[in-house]
């Protein structure tokens, strides 16, 4: 089988999907449609997914009810293949998706909200990327409509006239809402071409798509999630090495407002703790200091080595300008042991020092064998613990990286070795297109961009170099209290100097969209 094409960042403009009708599509397809309490919606729903282009045989709906009061049936109208399942264990729009996921039958999975009326092509127009290849992720187009007058109209008469290419027509004289902020970066970034990483941040699910390939190598849905799922699964499928598309010819009427729009207040806020900890892509919702989350922005791996230079390595991480980080630190830790033994010629003294170091240090995990993979967004591997790093070293390299949107950073050393700092969703896009036989490095610098810097130029230093300041408190006899309240003031004085702040860089220019801020950590809009 020929290798996918190959979409460098998130430029899909590369792929050349077939025009409209004038292709011959395989792939089947099911259209995952959660519902609670959509009774009046639903029949209309169902009624434009009867009428699409898309092959019949090829094409499977399936209800997921989450436990609606009364509980959810399918009306007459609706595709030839439509199943109902309903929700037992759990609830939320998350939870229902994941469970149709793994009830679908198709190769596609389509997600569609109980609230969205199909045009004839939609389905159509998601499914021909995935013809292409099987990481895009592509999103429709929508625009809000006050659903009131279609209740007047029987749901077959619906389906009739999308399937005669009418849906355009279903609501006129009315005003049509865009979905504006998400129009808006769309228009900023030539429709997510110019993206790169930050695309995912674009996932819109109530009309996204995906393979169930892509979905299954991914993380999925959390399911703890009750708002915001969307956001999270477009860093799942990223991390799964997905390219984010959008298709405007997959079009859809949303039948009244998103929650989002009518109480966009209450949902940012409600949803900023739950994305900051679980997004690293998400950076303007976490603290630039003093914080970690249950999703790094960084991992670092490296292999135990002696313990002097160990512990000098891993201090200097943690000492370094990236709090938001973990240290795997490789190493035979099952060998420590309580047995008697004189304690400083231990066999295995090396292994319990380190160990000892960071048995309770949060940010490092003691592991007997590096990860495979990483939730992390990169992924900094050390060949040995010959070289630490300054503190603002790796904050530089991952800037570096961030602003040219590449897959990687190899840092050469003097010895002929080298660490790397990888792009976790670039390995993975490269796993999905490598084949037996393809070399990898050339395929991540052909489809994100490689650098290789020497390590010495680029803020590291031979470990013994690198002093990590600890604190200094000589004994002495007590001082007189005003002494030391003056001592205090004159601390906090100079703390608060302006040639104190003038050392750290102005922010830059509020960009256009940063004008207004919104949710609990303030997010730009």
């Amino acid at each position: 089988m020929a290798r996918q094409p190959v979409v460098r960042h998130n430029d899909w403009g590369s792929l050349t999907p077939p025009a409209l009708g004038e292709w011959e599509p395989t792939m089947p397809v099911t259209v995952v449609v959660p519902t609670f309490n959509y009774q009046q919606k639903l029949p209309y729903v169902l009624a434009g997914l009867a009428a699409q282009s898309y092959p019949a045989h090829l094409l499977e709906v399936l209800v997921v009810d989450d436990q609606s009061t009364p509980p959810q049936e399918l009306p007459e109208v609706r595709p030839d293949n439509t199943r109902l399942i309903r929700v037992e264990d759990g609830w939320g729009r998350a939870n229902a998706c994941h469970l149709g996921a793994h009830q679908a039958d198709g190769a596609i999975l389509h997600w569609y909200d109980a609230d969205m009326l199909a045009h004839r092509e939609e389905v159509e127009a998601h499914a021909r990327w995935h013809h292409l290849v099987d990481y895009a992720v592509p999103g429709g187009h929508k625009l809000f409509v006050d659903p009131t007058p279609l209740f007047d109209l029987d749901p077959g008469l619906v389906r009739d006239r999308v399937a005669a290419g009418g849906a355009a027509d279903l609501f006129p004289g009315q005003e049509h809402e865009k979905h504006q902020w998400v129009e808006d970066y769309w228009a900023k970034t030539d429709d997510l071409r110019t993206a790169g990483p930050r695309a995912q941040r674009y996932h819109i699910g109530m009309t996204g798509s995906v393979t169930k390939a892509l979905y299954d190598d991914s993380d999925g849905f959390d399911l703890t999630l009750r708002l915001g799922e969307d956001m999270h699964l477009g860093h799942s499928l990223a991390q799964a090495g997905g390219v984010f598309v959008v298709d405007r010819e997959a079009r859809s009427w949303h039948l009244g407002r998103s929650q989002v729009l009518r109480r966009a207040e209450q949902v940012n806020r409600f949803n900023d703790p739950y994305l900051a900890d679980l997004v690293p892509t998400m950076r303007p919702k976490r603290n630039k200091r003093g914080r970690t989350y249950q999703v790094p922005y960084l991992e670092v791996v490296l292999q135990a080595g002696p313990a002097d230079e160990t512990i000098r390595v891993v201090d200097s991480l943690l000492d370094g300008d990236v709090p938001d980080l973990r240290i795997s630190v490789v190493g035979p830790w099952g060998t420590v042991h309580e047995d008697r033994v004189q304690p400083v010629e231990d066999p295995v003294l090396e292994t319990r020092l380190v160990h000892r170091s960071y048995l309770h240090e949060p940010r490092v995990r003691l592991v007997e064998s590096a990860p495979a993979t990483s939730d992390a967004e990169f992924v900094l591997t050390l060949p040995d613990v010959t070289m630490a790093p300054l503190p603002a070293a790796v904050s530089a390299l991952l800037d570096d990286l961030e602003r040219t949107h590449h897959g990687a950073r190899v840092l050469a050393y003097a010895s002929g070795t080298a660490a790397r700092l990888e792009r976790t969703s670039a390995l993975a896009r490269v796993a999905r297109l490598a084949d037996e036989g393809d070399d990898r490095e050339t395929l991540l610098d052909e489809s994100f961009g490689v650098k290789t810097y020497p390590a010495s130029d680029v803020g590291w230093v031979p470990v013994a170099e690198r002093e990590v300041e600890r604190f200094v408190l000589g004994a002495r006899p007590p001082m007189d209290p005003v002494r030391s309240e003056n001592k205090l003031r004159r601390a906090l004085a100079r703390a608060a100097e302006p040639s104190a702040a003038a050392e750290v860089p102005a922010p830059p220019a509020a960009e256009p969209e940063a004008e207004h801020r919104r949710g609990l950590f303030g997010r730009r809009r």
